[in-house]
Protein backbone atom coordinates (compact mmCIF):
# COMPACT_ATOMS: atom_id res chain seq x y z
CA UNK A 1 0.00 0.00 0.00
CA UNK A 2 1.27 3.60 -0.60
CA UNK A 3 -0.04 6.86 -0.03
CA UNK A 4 -1.64 7.17 -2.89
CA UNK A 5 -3.98 4.30 -1.54
CA UNK A 6 -4.89 6.42 1.30
CA UNK A 7 -8.12 8.19 1.47
CA UNK A 8 -7.09 10.97 3.57
CA UNK A 9 -4.36 11.40 1.09
CA UNK A 10 -6.56 11.99 -1.94
CA UNK A 11 -9.46 14.03 -0.33
CA UNK A 12 -6.08 16.56 0.21
CA UNK A 13 -5.61 16.26 -3.13
CA UNK A 14 -8.88 17.47 -4.00
CA UNK A 15 -8.69 20.78 -1.67
CA UNK A 16 -5.61 21.22 -3.21
CA UNK A 17 -7.29 21.33 -6.20
CA UNK A 18 -10.29 23.35 -4.72
CA UNK A 19 -7.20 25.87 -3.31
CA UNK A 20 -6.19 26.56 -6.26
CA UNK A 21 -9.73 27.14 -7.85
CA UNK A 22 -10.44 29.37 -4.93
CA UNK A 23 -7.34 31.25 -5.07
CA UNK A 24 -8.06 32.32 -8.84
CA UNK A 25 -10.79 34.40 -7.66
CA UNK A 26 -8.81 36.34 -5.33
CA UNK A 27 -7.73 39.69 -5.76
CA UNK A 28 -3.86 40.08 -7.70
CA UNK A 29 -2.62 42.06 -5.34
CA UNK A 30 -2.60 38.92 -3.07
CA UNK A 31 -0.78 37.28 -5.72
CA UNK A 32 2.60 37.60 -3.19
CA UNK A 33 0.51 37.99 0.14
CA UNK A 34 -2.59 35.46 1.07
CA UNK A 35 -2.64 33.72 -2.52
CA UNK A 36 0.94 32.35 -2.05
CA UNK A 37 0.85 31.13 1.56
CA UNK A 38 -2.76 29.46 0.89
CA UNK A 39 -1.32 27.51 -1.64
CA UNK A 40 1.70 26.17 0.25
CA UNK A 41 0.00 25.48 3.24
CA UNK A 42 -2.69 23.61 1.12
CA UNK A 43 -0.17 21.46 -1.00
CA UNK A 44 1.84 20.45 2.21
CA UNK A 45 -0.98 18.57 3.51
CA UNK A 46 -1.11 15.78 0.77
CA UNK A 47 2.65 16.45 0.36
CA UNK A 48 3.77 15.85 4.10
CA UNK A 49 1.03 12.67 4.39
CA UNK A 50 3.04 11.13 1.21
CA UNK A 51 6.60 11.91 2.73
CA UNK A 52 5.35 10.13 5.89
CA UNK A 53 3.83 7.53 4.45
CA UNK A 54 6.94 6.50 2.59
CA UNK A 55 9.12 6.77 5.90
CA UNK A 56 10.59 3.42 7.34
CA UNK A 57 8.93 3.44 10.58
CA UNK A 58 5.34 3.82 11.73
CA UNK A 59 6.68 6.61 14.58
CA UNK A 60 7.83 8.76 11.37
CA UNK A 61 4.74 8.21 9.71
CA UNK A 62 2.45 9.77 12.80
CA UNK A 63 4.75 12.81 12.81
CA UNK A 64 4.04 13.50 9.04
CA UNK A 65 0.67 13.19 10.16
CA UNK A 66 1.15 15.60 12.89
CA UNK A 67 2.93 18.24 10.14
CA UNK A 68 0.30 17.52 7.88
CA UNK A 69 -2.00 18.45 10.69
CA UNK A 70 -0.56 21.81 11.66
CA UNK A 71 -0.44 22.77 8.02
CA UNK A 72 -4.57 22.44 7.76
CA UNK A 73 -4.74 24.49 10.94
CA UNK A 74 -2.65 26.96 8.81
CA UNK A 75 -4.60 26.83 5.62
CA UNK A 76 -7.84 27.26 8.07
CA UNK A 77 -6.42 30.31 9.21
CA UNK A 78 -5.68 31.49 6.21
CA UNK A 79 -8.59 30.92 4.86
CA UNK A 80 -10.14 32.08 8.05
CA UNK A 81 -8.57 35.79 7.29
CA UNK A 82 -9.63 35.40 3.26
CA UNK A 83 -13.38 35.24 4.85
CA UNK A 84 -12.68 38.19 7.39
CA UNK A 85 -11.64 40.24 4.91
CA UNK A 86 -14.23 39.96 2.57
CA UNK A 87 -12.48 38.86 -0.16
CA UNK A 88 -13.78 35.47 -0.72
CA UNK A 89 -16.70 33.17 1.23
CA UNK A 90 -14.63 30.49 3.09
CA UNK A 91 -17.34 29.04 5.81
CA UNK A 92 -18.26 26.20 4.18
CA UNK A 93 -14.50 24.85 2.48
CA UNK A 94 -13.85 25.12 5.94
CA UNK A 95 -16.52 23.38 7.51
CA UNK A 96 -16.69 20.41 5.06
CA UNK A 97 -13.46 19.43 3.24
CA UNK A 98 -10.88 20.68 6.50
CA UNK A 99 -13.34 19.61 9.25
CA UNK A 100 -13.67 16.42 7.36
CA UNK A 101 -9.57 15.54 6.39
CA UNK A 102 -8.70 16.81 9.96
CA UNK A 103 -10.64 14.47 11.43
CA UNK A 104 -9.38 11.00 8.68
CA UNK A 105 -6.23 12.55 9.88
CA UNK A 106 -6.67 12.16 13.68
CA UNK A 107 -8.58 8.76 12.54
CA UNK A 108 -5.63 7.11 10.82
CA UNK A 109 -3.34 8.71 13.13
CA UNK A 110 -4.97 6.69 15.94
CA UNK A 111 -4.88 3.40 13.50
CA UNK A 112 -1.04 3.86 13.80
CA UNK A 113 -0.31 4.21 17.55
CA UNK A 114 -2.25 1.01 17.84
CA UNK A 115 0.11 -1.17 15.50
CA UNK A 116 3.18 0.75 18.02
Amino acid sequence: MTHKDLNVWNESIELVVEIYSLTKKLPSEEKYGLISQIKRSAVSVPSNIAEGAGRSSTKEFIRFLDIANGSLSELETQLIIVGKLNLYETEELINTKIVYIRKMLYRLKESLKRKL
